[in-house]
């Protein structure tokens, strides 16, 4: 089903050169304020004009090292009061209402560090860019809302796709494959062989946890897992971690490790923190160095969790 897309922003389009780019007095920012209000209350009433109650997150995120928004990201990625600080409930497929979904934009608005998409299948999106710009897709044309949107000092012009369009990024879709019981099976014949492996569990698009896993813990390990995460199943931990630290390679890369308590986790690292390292990780029981290089960084094996009807929905590749 084809929609009906418009790109809401504060921008008046007398105020763009020829190429498109704006030109004029506002600025990139979220005022926190009126403007802010307005961009609520428009997609609220694009929302109210299709029907909607209820959005789903898609490839959700938050800030991690490097932060590309032009407001510093707070404590908590604006997801405070929303979701517990564990970020349980904020992952790819979660359902939300509309009143949640309105404080997701606010929180995009002004890049507080979390980031999703939020749809309706084939019926409704919100997708947040760069610089206040809001691309809305209904099933519907919604005059209503366009009309609100323009009395509320806004503009809602209508285009062709919004550029975060999953679509656009799905060329390699047949590759994913789904964590299901043929996967599980022979993760469990993997770890008869090595004893353990480690798992990464993406729960978010650039977020992980990770797991150590042997054949005991392979089922209890699975029904934790967060639903629709990426998991990439890695070698065991080395329990030499001084022979590990030593022959770090140049260039960035990822340490996992295990605390003295077994807790795993994760830092990067490049070169010029080597130094640093043995007094960071004294203590450590394991380690495992991954290189932080696509090219390098290859996993035992991938998949993605499907859904409970066993159908792999989410689109980002394991």
């Amino acid at each position: 089903m084809g929609l009906h897309i418009y790109r809401v922003t504060k921008y008046d389009p007398a105020d763009r050169d020829e190429q498109g780019r704006y030109v004029g007095p506002e600025d990139v920012y979220s005022d926190h304020g009126p403007v802010e209000a307005a961009y609520l209350a428009s997609v609220a009433a694009f929302a109210e004009d299709t029907g909607i109650t209820h959005l789903t997150i898609r490839e959700p995120e938050v800030t991690d090292f490097v932060n590309f928004g032009v407001e510093p990201p707070i404590d908590g990625h604006g997801l405070a009061g929303l979701f517990p600080p564990d970020l349980t409930g904020y992952h790819d497929g979660a359902q939300v209402p509309m009143s949640v979904a309105l404080e997701l934009v606010r929180a995009m608005l002004r890049d507080n560090g979390a980031w999703c998409r939020l749809e309706a299948e084939d019926r409704f999106f919100v997708h947040i860019g760069y610089d206040q710009y809001v691309y809305v897709g209904s099933a519907l044309p919604c005059p209503h809302a366009v009309a609100f949107t323009h009395q509320r000092g806004l503009f809602a012009e209508p285009i062709n796709q919004s550029p975060y369009d999953p679509q656009l990024n799905e060329d390699d879709s047949a590759r994913r494959r789904p964590a299901n019981d043929a996967f599980w099976a022979e993760l469990n014949a993997l770890i008869s062989k090595q004893g353990a492996v480690v798992l990464e569990e993406g729960y978010l698009s650039n977020a992980s946890r990770w797991h150590r896993i042997t054949l005991d813990e392979v089922a209890p390990t699975r029904t934790r897992l967060t639903p629709r995460a990426r998991l990439l199943i890695w070698p065991d931990l080395s329990t030499d971690v001084d022979a590990a630290l030593a022959g770090l390679p140049d260039g960035l890369v990822e340490i996992v490790w295990q605390s003295p308590q077994g807790h795993i986790t994760s830092l990067n690292v490049d070169e010029t923190e080597h130094s640093a390292l043995p007094a960071m990780l004294a203590g450590a029981r394991a380690v495992l160095i991954l290189s932080c290089y696509e090219d390098e960084r290859t996993p035992l094996m991938a998949a993605v969790m499907p859904d409970p009807d066993g159908v792999l929905r989410a689109r980002w590749m394991p």
